[in-house]
């Protein structure tokens, strides 16, 4: 793939900047990979680059700079196999105890988290910041790995960014028929495993649910800690293949397995449309290494479900722009 070269991303032309984060948000989409999608959009940025003169009013800048993008993640999904969460692995959930380590995936095989000031806008319709901040939620991305690389690329340009048949046809060259084909598959296809558009929006009560869950996990305090959870809350770990269902199973690892735990230190985010944590773990000497970036889903005012991706060495906290140290500001 084609990189930018030092200083190269400060000569780009600020037309193409400005479309930065959007392109992200649409990548990550496609790719389910921060880490792709940030590598798509710096080949982007290059090619839209060496382009740009040939370009000159041929066509609507954002439309032509699609274009490019969904060709580059077209390439990089040739051949791929579908990103995952542990669940859409194993239908069983797995038993509380360290045994369930054994059972490892490398970082590509997973969906990976994104911040979402990675690539939501900042500002705009709330309407559009709604459905920007649901389509980057866990479960809806996971579930868009179903779909093949183009019906992707359909349902993406015309659900969540609302464009028309016939724009997505000409970005495709392709028909609008086999644009509105390929969109009723897609949907049918998301349906079936779960992957409509869901808003939850964080209210006053979920910003009490959170202060209790955060600090009970500070304290440590596991009796008050599995109380805020539902009675059937799920988590999982990737890179591991491990998933718990029940705040019980849940519980009886943070008390065995995951005791070291213990005595970590967090800092507050947001992720993938969800409220989110940074976790760094105490290690023996002093100090406070990162650990891992938990996603928390909320239903019916209690905690649903927990996204808990561990950094063990893979640099995921330096990758997401995350402190690779505990601030010691905050202790």
């Amino acid at each position: 793939m084609t990189t930018v070269l030092p200083g190269q991303t400060s000569e780009l032309d600020p037309r193409l900047l400005e479309y930065r984060r959007e392109l992200t948000g649409y990548c990550y989409r496609m790719l389910g990979s921060s880490f792709d999608a940030e590598d798509a959009v710096q080949e982007t940025m290059v090619r839209a680059w060496r382009g740009l003169a040939d370009f000159e009013g041929r066509s609507a800048l954002r439309s032509w700079l699609y274009r490019i993008a969904t060709n580059v993640c077209l390439d990089q999904l040739n051949g791929r196999k579908r990103r995952a969460l542990p669940m859409d692995l194993s239908g069983t959930s797995w038993s509380p105890v360290e045994a369930s380590l054994a059972a490892k995936q490398p970082a590509d095989a997973w969906v990976e988290p994104v911040l979402d000031r990675q690539v939501l806008p900042e500002d705009g319709d709330p309407a559009e910041q709604a459905v920007a901040r649901e389509s980057i939620r866990l479960a809806f991305v996971a579930a868009l790995q179903h779909l093949p690389p183009r019906q992707r690329a359909v349902l993406l340009l015309r659900d969540v960014l609302r464009w028309k048949a016939e724009e997505v046809a000409t970005l495709l060259e392709s028909t609008v028929a086999s644009v509105n084909s390929a969109l009723q598959r897609a949907r049918a296809t998301l349906a079936a495993v779960g992957g409509e558009l869901d808003s939850r929006p964080l209210d006053d009560d979920h910003r009490d649910l959170l202060d209790r869950y955060l600090d009970a996990f500070l304290r440590y305090d596991i009796e008050a800690f599995v109380q805020l959870l539902h009675e059937d809350a799920t988590q999982h770990m990737p890179p591991f293949e491990m998933w718990l269902r029940g705040r019980d199973d849940i519980g009886t690892w943070m008390l065995g397995p995951g005791s070291g735990c213990r005595d970590s230190r967090i800092i507050e985010t947001t992720a993938n449309g969800a409220p989110a944590f940074a976790q760094y773990r105490p290690v023996e000497g002093g100090g406070h290494v990162p650990w891992g970036l938990h996603v928390l889903e909320i239903e019916d005012g209690k905690i649903a479900h927990i996204s808990s991706f561990l950094d063990l060495d893979s640099g995921l906290f330096v990758r997401l722009g995350l402190p690779a140290e505990f601030p010691a500001e905050s202790a």
